[in-house]
């Protein structure tokens, strides 16, 4: 014996529902991209230390004490003046320290502006260097926050130098 198809028409998802599956799938999405950015970051066991006060990257090099253990200096070679998608000759210079690594991260201070990590190459002065770039601006003014992380082992030490960046106008 065949059983009869069923001749009921069928049901369909009623319209907010629909809204309220892509409203909690959009909202996954984004706490996964926010904890895949916030790992990424590796900076959970770095030693910060503050940075010397009224210093200003757009005019010249900054300097943070590392304790007793030394200090880093920081040059954007800015030339006056810190712009969006620029490419900015970076150097840093540490005193009484051996490091491995040294990577400077662009941090936006009041907005996620995602991951911009560079990684700087050690010279044959003893100077690391690279090149980074602030990415564009969503606001007149954007704050950001120049982290500089030095490793040497295990041991992850940094400092960071405040500073804002201008929107051109076209």
């Amino acid at each position: 014996m065949t059983t009869p198809a069923s001749t009921e028409p069928a049901v369909s998802r009623p319209p907010l529902l629909r809204l309220l599956v892509l409203f909690t799938l959009g909202t996954v999405a984004v706490a996964l991209w926010y904890l895949a950015s916030y790992s990424l970051r590796g900076d959970d066991n770095v030693l910060w230390y503050p940075e010397e006060g009224g210093c200003d990257l757009a005019q010249g090099a900054c300097r943070a004490p590392l304790g007793e253990r030394g200090s880093l200096t920081l040059d954007l070679g800015a030339d006056g003046e810190i712009r969006a998608l620029e490419v900015l000759p970076m150097t840093v210079a540490l005193e009484g320290i051996e490091a491995e690594a040294v990577v400077v991260d662009f941090v936006g201070r009041d907005m996620d502006m995602g991951l911009h990590r560079y990684p700087l190459t050690r010279q044959d002065d003893g100077l690391f260097r690279g090149d980074g770039q602030i990415p564009i601006c969503t606001e007149q003014v954007m704050p950001w926050r120049a982290r500089v992380i030095v490793s040497q082992g295990e041991e992850r030490l940094g400092s960071g130098f405040n500073f804002d960046v201008e929107r051109s106008q076209l």
